[in-house]
């Protein structure tokens, strides 16, 4: 009787340090972090030619392949100016994002919008951006001269303007190699195509990368 009491009181202390281990034992712990997000504040030039080809889809693809951990939001609205940004602001902020690509301002541009109004908007976002800890990336951009050499000169002015003002990086030109080039836009020739979104996604992947890592 007592063989059998030894034996049972033996498998009891086992049984007991086995189940420690399993809960305590490092190697059974795996830690998986979450991706941290980057949000695209932008208009038809983010989700051209489609949703899924433009270029914050092609910046996931490139974040994915390094391995990375963050995912890409992609707050683009056809049609969007940075009026319409501004109003929008506030839920893309609730998602928590870390960086704010802010790539606004073409369609202000090619209707004319005062650019007083332009920069105001802009920073207006940029300001209450990074009042929550994020860091913005400001993409410029450029107007043709539908409203006269002056108004194109004054909106070119106001993306370096901003620039130095928040002190955040900027892409000289989003569509910097895509601009007028048939072979990188749809038929429009206002709209970047596969190729387009892909020549986009390269230039910013250059200010995007920094931030990143």
């Amino acid at each position: 009787m007592k063989s059998v009491v030894s034996y049972a009181l033996v498998f009891a202390v086992l049984a007991t340090a086995c189940n420690s281990a399993a809960v305590t034992s490092p190697s059974q712990v795996a830690t998986v972090a979450s991706p941290k997000p980057i949000a695209v504040l932008g208009d038809s030039l983010s989700v051209s030619p489609s949703r899924s080809d433009g270029f914050p889809s092609i910046l996931q693809t490139r974040i994915n392949d390094a391995r990375l951990p963050w995912t890409v939001i992609n707050a683009g609205v056809r049609g969007d100016t940075s009026s319409g940004g501004l109003q929008r602001l506030d839920d893309l902020l609730a998602q928590t994002p870390e960086i704010l690509i802010l790539a606004l301002g073409a369609n202000d541009g090619l209707r004319g919008v005062d650019v007083g109004i332009l920069a105001r908007n802009l920073s207006e976002i940029i300001t209450r951006t990074k009042a929550r800890g994020v860091r913005v990336l400001l993409c410029g951009m450029e107007t043709p001269p539908l409203h006269g050499w002056n108004y194109t000169l004054a909106f070119h002015n106001v993306f370096p303007a901003l620039a130095r003002e928040h002190n955040v990086p900027l892409v000289p030109f989003l569509l910097a190699g895509v601009a007028l080039d048939p072979a990188m836009n749809m038929d429009d020739m206002i709209h970047p195509n596969a190729a387009g979104a892909k020549r986009i996604a390269d230039t910013v992947w250059v200010y995007v990368q920094p931030l990143i890592r």
